[in-house]
């Protein structure tokens, strides 16, 4: 058996290495597990889950290590620096999956229509040039974090259906891509709205169309794991995606249903985001980065197909890779098939 360490995984990314092997051994349950996160509201469910006991009522000792891309995230679960990651499909981790090194196992974040989710924007550079409207961007800067991310899939979904080409500028994190938005130096965008909200409300750029105007239904984030750890380590990822859905279902209680205590839930969502912020100042902008995550980890087998496709229109990926490959469906329900 090969075991990756981070270099190999970057190396496979790139096309350089030829290896079938998994990651190295997960983690046994009981034992302390590592979950790769963003600081964003989105990534609540696993927050919730360390905070209120039901990873530790599951069996398992979670650590969160933070990245700043989704990418590097993928990289760090077929190392096995990381057992278990909520992120967006990018290339990358499609690439790792077809090594046979990593599977989507459940979803998370998901656009769904009534509730207000990720924002199109212009830059207000661009804006007070004349770029008014999305279709007025064909031929500007379009900021991305990689080729292959969920930035680059939503803006070419958007490019297409407007009859629009875009220059896709990758800037790595999204801070950089904040920076280069408020400079100039980029002209439109796309992010979750407790980014998005705030900032628009500053002037650092304007709002303009929703996500799913254009790509409805769309699985914005999965919730995946080695390959290893699918096949071989059942019982620990079924812990590991019960402590999940449950923090998923006190999520939707407090900030979608109303049923539950909002303020309770939004102080303990700040302990991992806008942590650089009081709690006063940070509230409105984790209320604004509310959307729609997957009950129970349901996975829109129809969404992540489409971004499949789309990334081997685009020759990201291999063209025979298939969902299967990428998707382990048997710990959750999928739907849209």
């Amino acid at each position: 058996m090969i075991t990756f360490n981070r270099r190999k995984a970057l190396a496979l990314m790139g096309g350089t290495v030829a290896a079938s092997g998994l990651a190295a051994p997960a983690l046994a349950a009981n034992k302390k597990i590592k979950v790769g996160a963003l600081r964003f509201t989105s990534h609540s469910g696993s927050f919730i889950a360390l905070e209120r006991g039901y990873f530790a009522d599951a069996g398992l000792d979670v650590e969160f290590e933070f990245f700043q891309a989704a990418q590097p995230m993928a990289v760090a679960i077929a190392s096995g620096d990381v057992d278990y990651a909520v992120t967006a499909i990018s290339g990358g981790l499609i690439s790792l999956a077809d090594k046979g090194a990593i599977k989507v196992i459940g979803g998370a974040l998901q656009e769904e229509g009534g509730i207000d989710g990720q924002k199109y924007l212009i830059s207000d550079a661009a804006y007070q040039a004349g770029i008014k409207t999305l279709k007025d961007l064909d031929g500007r800067k379009y900021a991305v974090t990689q080729a292959g991310s969920s930035f680059h899939y939503m803006g070419s979904k958007m490019a297409e259906a407007e009859g629009i080409t875009l220059q896709f500028t990758p800037l790595q994190k999204v801070g950089a891509i904040i920076g280069a938005m408020k400079s100039g130096q980029v002209d439109g965008w796309s992010i979750v709205p407790h980014i998005a909200k705030p900032l628009a409300a500053a002037g650092a750029w304007h709002m303009v169309a929703n996500v799913s105007d254009y790509i409805p239904n769309y699985q914005v984030t999965t919730v995946f794991t080695s390959a290893k750890n699918a096949a071989e380590e059942r019982g620990q990822t079924e812990a590991f995606l019960n402590g999940f859905k449950r923090g998923v279902d006190d999520y939707a209680a407090a900030m979608i249903d109303g049923t539950a205590d909002q303020d309770a839930m939004v102080e303990l969502i700040h302990k991992y985001v806008y942590t650089d912020r009081p709690l006063e100042k940070a509230a409105p902008s984790i209320i604004n980065g509310t959307m729609r995550l997957s009950t129970g980890a349901a996975l829109n087998v129809a969404s992540v197909q489409d971004q499949l496709s789309w990334f081997q229109s685009e020759g990201l990926v291999d063209s025979d890779i298939t969902l299967d490959t990428l998707v382990d469906s048997s710990y959750v329900e999928t739907t849209g098939a």
